[in-house]
Protein backbone atom coordinates (compact mmCIF):
# COMPACT_ATOMS: atom_id res chain seq x y z
CA UNK A 1 0.00 0.00 0.00
CA UNK A 2 1.68 3.55 -0.49
CA UNK A 3 2.68 5.84 1.58
CA UNK A 4 1.21 9.42 2.14
CA UNK A 5 2.19 13.10 3.45
CA UNK A 6 -0.82 15.20 4.39
CA UNK A 7 -0.14 18.92 4.55
CA UNK A 8 -2.64 20.69 6.65
CA UNK A 9 -2.41 25.03 5.76
CA UNK A 10 -3.73 28.16 7.15
CA UNK A 11 -5.24 30.25 4.51
CA UNK A 12 -3.83 34.04 5.33
CA UNK A 13 -4.78 36.98 2.69
CA UNK A 14 -5.63 34.20 0.44
CA UNK A 15 -1.52 32.22 0.83
CA UNK A 16 -1.83 29.00 2.13
CA UNK A 17 0.99 28.93 5.25
CA UNK A 18 1.52 25.06 6.08
CA UNK A 19 1.32 24.07 10.31
CA UNK A 20 1.74 20.93 10.05
CA UNK A 21 2.10 17.63 8.63
CA UNK A 22 1.02 14.08 8.93
CA UNK A 23 2.78 11.48 7.10
CA UNK A 24 0.53 8.11 6.85
CA UNK A 25 2.03 4.97 5.98
CA UNK A 26 0.15 1.76 4.06
CA UNK A 27 -3.19 3.76 3.46
CA UNK A 28 -5.45 1.90 0.67
CA UNK A 29 -6.01 5.98 -0.97
CA UNK A 30 -5.49 9.04 -1.12
CA UNK A 31 -9.13 9.74 0.90
CA UNK A 32 -8.49 7.08 3.45
CA UNK A 33 -5.17 9.07 4.27
CA UNK A 34 -5.99 12.16 4.35
CA UNK A 35 -8.85 10.67 7.04
CA UNK A 36 -6.57 9.14 9.20
CA UNK A 37 -4.18 12.30 8.79
CA UNK A 38 -7.17 14.88 9.78
CA UNK A 39 -7.91 12.33 13.18
CA UNK A 40 -3.96 12.07 13.95
CA UNK A 41 -3.99 16.03 13.21
CA UNK A 42 -6.73 16.69 15.65
CA UNK A 43 -5.14 14.34 18.61
CA UNK A 44 -1.65 15.58 18.40
CA UNK A 45 -3.05 19.36 19.03
CA UNK A 46 -5.57 18.31 21.30
CA UNK A 47 -8.42 19.32 18.89
CA UNK A 48 -11.67 18.24 18.55
CA UNK A 49 -11.54 19.09 14.86
CA UNK A 50 -8.82 19.74 12.77
CA UNK A 51 -10.08 22.96 11.34
CA UNK A 52 -9.89 24.34 14.53
CA UNK A 53 -6.78 24.97 13.11
CA UNK A 54 -6.31 24.71 9.66
CA UNK A 55 -8.74 25.59 6.76
CA UNK A 56 -7.25 23.04 4.03
CA UNK A 57 -5.18 19.82 4.11
CA UNK A 58 -3.50 18.67 0.68
CA UNK A 59 -2.97 14.85 -0.22
CA UNK A 60 0.41 13.74 -1.55
CA UNK A 61 1.82 10.00 -2.49
CA UNK A 62 5.23 9.51 -0.84
CA UNK A 63 8.13 7.79 -2.89
CA UNK A 64 9.49 5.35 -0.82
CA UNK A 65 13.43 6.89 -1.43
CA UNK A 66 11.89 10.21 0.21
CA UNK A 67 11.09 8.55 3.79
Amino acid sequence: MPNYRVDFAKQILGLPFTIGTVEIQSARDPDRARRAAELKFARQYGLGDWRERADCAVVAAMDDDRR
